[in-house]
């Protein structure tokens, strides 16, 4: 058994409780909190991997100018899918707006400069240091790259039921399977931090569809 399993049961679990703070309680700012909770998850993911070898974070973290490429043409690609996504999830599903509506209410929580500022640098890269880099990767080294990517997105999406928003989880899924795919094809998260960095500062602060 992989060393890494026992550590990151453990941070899903903090993970978890830390998603019901943010999406239930909400007894501080989102963003902050986001903020907070990617920074904590990626820097304890970091230190495990470091913990368990020089390998890991040397094959993780490999960089390839391609990489840059990649991650601006799949933002723009997942960008046109939830473009396209919204407009179809309104026509189908009369909850729909109601809930996308919901998401983009945090918007109004801070200041959209600072806010994409604490996405592109902060939050998206964070998110993938931990979820693709710490807990994909553990969970395809234990069952394989398919099924741990498969479970590392199910996971991904899981935490987000908590919000209790349909459109949210199913968000969330998508991009999960979306990021999860990029780091399982390219073997390093750098395609998928640029990816989601530049995904969630377009659809948040740019080019909203709300």
């Amino acid at each position: 058994m992989s060393k890494r399993i026992n550590p990151l049961i453990a941070l899903i679990v903090i993970a978890a409780i830390l998603w019901v703070e943010m999406f239930v309680l909400k007894t501080f700012n989102f963003w902050l909190e986001m903020t907070i909770a990617g920074s904590l998850l990626a820097g304890l993911g970091l230190y495990i991997n470091h913990r368990n070898g020089e390998a890991i974070n040397y094959r993780l973290y490999y960089f390839e100018p391609k990489y840059i490429l990649i991650g601006l043409v799949s933002a723009a690609l997942l960008y046109l899918v939830f473009y396209t996504g919204d407009i179809v999830s309104k026509l189908i599903m009369p909850f729909a707006d109601k809930q996308v509506v919901g998401v983009y209410s945090n918007k109004t929580l801070l200041d959209p400069v600072i806010i994409g500022l604490l996405l592109l640098f902060i939050i998206g890269p964070a998110e993938e240091v931990f979820w693709r880099g710490f807990v994909q990767d553990t969970l395809a080294e234990k069952f394989g790259d398919n099924k741990g990517w498969i479970i590392a997105s199910l996971i991904y999406g899981g935490v987000h039921i908590v919000a209790m928003n349909f459109m949210l989880f199913m968000a969330a899924l998508i991009c999960g399977l979306f990021w999860g795919w990029i780091f399982k094809k390219y073997k390093s998260v750098w395609p998928g931090l640029i990816s989601h960095a530049l995904w969630d500062l377009t659809i948040f602060v740019l080019l909203p569809v709300r």
